[in-house]
């Protein structure tokens, strides 16, 4: 890496649609901007992982693997950057250590570059195993990178010293990069600068910043965070970029163009490229799926510390169950649960998980007289080690007597991969098929076995409700 230079993540082709208009961008959207995106010199680009895999097949009719081969051969020259969940892989539970080895490898072998690992408790055992598979791949594809992800939030457990401690253990693991994930703006620009100055101080690898620009502060929080030194930022091109989405590409490379930290990034090329993508935003306005709220400032994030994702997944639960009134006593009750629950940080699928039993409790009238499954499996550790200290009273209420699980969740779970072949030795084609049944086997077995069939063109086009969530 050049010294000095800060470096660019775009988040375009993956977080910054996913955190707008509900993932919906499709390859077809995507392809004709490539060229351009492979000749501007970012540092990555992210287009994998996240919602993306689920959504492709759910309601795109896309193949996931396809998307990323296409990519990988229309940018040959950027490398591409994904979202991976550790031990949750890209679905919501945890899943057996020859699972992730086995989709670390394919992802690798397909085109992915750089994988983001993260954990939603930052609980590390979740991530080694993710992490010694890159670091395996690393002999065959010596370009692989891991980069170890801090999830950051707010809580009487959570301040500089633990992050600083977090990712010190994350370097030990074998981290090539470590990335701060503010998946919700809560990271202010005065802790962002004194942050990442702690963290240069004490790590020596590249640090890497994710944020959002939720409560309007995203701008100053990268520009704070250059100043203490950060090697890469992400950001979206400005068309995506914004409300829940990242700060614009664009914005920074002007601002510092001309200083020590000059991006070198040609704001001619990026506004050529933007100008493509905001064809593709208003078309997905036009669908339906990029709502003008979500560009919206909204500082109560920082009260209730709520991503885009999980507010928009929040409003269709109540709106379902014609509850649309009891949203500000929803909003109330998540920080309540989440105290209970020891501070987690809300990330999928934590996220989901307070946010759904919040919901519950605020409907049924009674706290925690209906708790959901998730949230029995959480307090009872099978998610990993939450942050702080459980109420036990909460705990005793869900799961009663039940076993506590200490060890590493996925100790537990016995090699699944030749069962997954098995199960799907019908109809799945590669290996790829076998990961994405073993990953979501519904979903996963109907795309598979419609894909091949003749597509039906004169059909209308459906529009779905979004039920994916930030990352």
């Amino acid at each position: 890496m050049e010294k000095n230079k800060l470096y660019i993540t775009d988040t375009i082709l993956r977080d910054a649609h996913q955190s707008q208009a509900a993932t919906r961008m499709r390859l077809e959207d995507m392809l004709p901007a490539c060229e351009m995106l492979d000749n501007i010199g970012y540092w990555s680009l992210e287009c994998w992982g996240g919602a993306t895999f689920d959504t492709c097949m759910r309601f795109l009719n896309e193949d996931p693997w396809v998307r990323l081969r296409t990519l990988r051969e229309a940018m040959p020259k950027t490398r591409l950057q994904m979202l991976l969940r550790g031990q949750n892989i890209l679905g919501y539970k945890h899943y057996a250590d020859d699972v992730v080895e086995e989709f670390v490898r394919k992802s690798i072998e397909n085109g992915i570059d750089v994988i983001r690992i993260f954990d939603a408790l930052n609980d590390v055992r979740n991530m080694e195993t993710a992490m010694k598979s890159v670091k395996k791949m690393q002999l065959t594809h010596p370009s692989a990178i891991c980069e170890a992800a801090i999830s950051y939030t707010t809580s009487p457990v959570h301040n500089e010293e633990y992050f600083v401690t977090l990712a010190k253990k994350l370097e030990k693991m074998g981290a090539d990069t470590i990335a701060v994930k503010d998946m919700a703006n809560l990271l202010l620009p005065m802790e962002a600068y004194s942050l990442i100055k702690k963290l240069k101080q004490e790590i020596s690898v590249p640090i890497h910043l994710h944020t959002h620009n939720t409560t309007g502060t995203g701008d100053m929080v990268n520009l704070m965070a250059c100043q203490a030194g950060v090697d890469i930022v992400d950001c979206a091109l400005s068309p995506l970029a914004n409300g829940t989405s990242q700060p614009a590409t664009e914005s920074l490379v002007a601002t510092l163009k001309g200083t020590d930290r000059d991006t070198g990034l040609d704001l001619g090329k990026l506004s050529d490229v933007a100008e493509h993508f905001r064809k593709v935003a208003q078309k997905l306005t036009k669908e339906g799926f990029l709502d003008p709220k979500v560009l919206s400032v909204d500082t109560n994030t920082l009260r209730y510390q709520v991503p885009g994702g999980m507010l928009s997944n929040l409003i269709k639960q109540l709106k379902e169950a014609k509850h649309e009134d009891l949203f500000y006593e929803v909003l109330a009750e998540i920080p309540r649960v989440r105290k209970d629950f020891g501070y987690p940080p809300l990330v999928t699928p934590t996220s989901q998980i307070v946010g759904t039993q919040a919901v519950l409790n605020v409907m049924s009238g009674e706290r925690y007289k209906m708790v959901s499954n998730e949230s029995k499996g959480l307090l009872a550790g099978q998610y990993g080690q939450l942050p702080g200290e459980i109420n036990e009273e909460v705990r005793k209420k869900a799961i009663g007597d039940g076993e506590i699980i200490t060890c590493r969740p996925a100790d537990l779970i016995k090699p699944e991969m030749e069962k997954y072949r098995k199960e799907s030795a019908e109809f799945a084609k590669s290996e790829e098929d076998v990961l994405s049944y073993a990953i979501f086997p519904q979903v996963a077995e109907k795309f598979i076995r419609e894909r091949d069939k003749p597509k039906v063109t004169n059909e209308p086009r459906v529009l779905y409700v979004d039920d994916c969530s930030i990352n």
